[in-house]
């Protein structure tokens, strides 16, 4: 049996208190909730924090560059594959801005790692 909300008529199964839709008390006595209504709209994006993400990525994943060049014949530029976890934590995420930001981060990390292992093995 469901349970039919008196506010907007949405069937609910016969377990709920509050109406999925809503939020108004199926059963007598219960007090309202306070609901929350997804807009759909996306969340707003800290740019320092994406700038900062850019800095990160290019600090790891060019240094190995860096360090291949200081001193040759070296093994430290292998620290470069450090500088994907930005871009795959940022590919991860669930607003479209901020994969576009780790496309663009994935492509600078893999130009980077890409030198730093062309100037350890030469």
């Amino acid at each position: 049996m469901t349970r039919i909300c008196k506010n907007c008529e949405f069937e609910n199964q016969d377990e709920y208190d509050y109406c999925a839709k809503c939020g108004t008390p199926l059963v007598e006595g219960l007090k309202p909730k306070q609901v929350y209504i997804y807009t759909g709209q996306q969340p707003q994006i800290n740019k320092k924090a994406v700038l900062i993400s850019y800095i990160v990525t290019i600090f790891l994943s060019w240094s190995g560059v860096v360090f291949g060049l200081l001193t040759k014949n070296t093994t430290m530029s292998a620290f470069a594959f450090f500088g994907f976890f930005m871009p795959f934590y940022l590919l991860q995420a669930p607003v479209k801005e901020l994969k576009i930001h780790g496309v663009i981060q994935f492509i600078i990390s893999a130009v980077g790692v890409g030198l730093s292992f062309y100037i350890m093995l030469h």
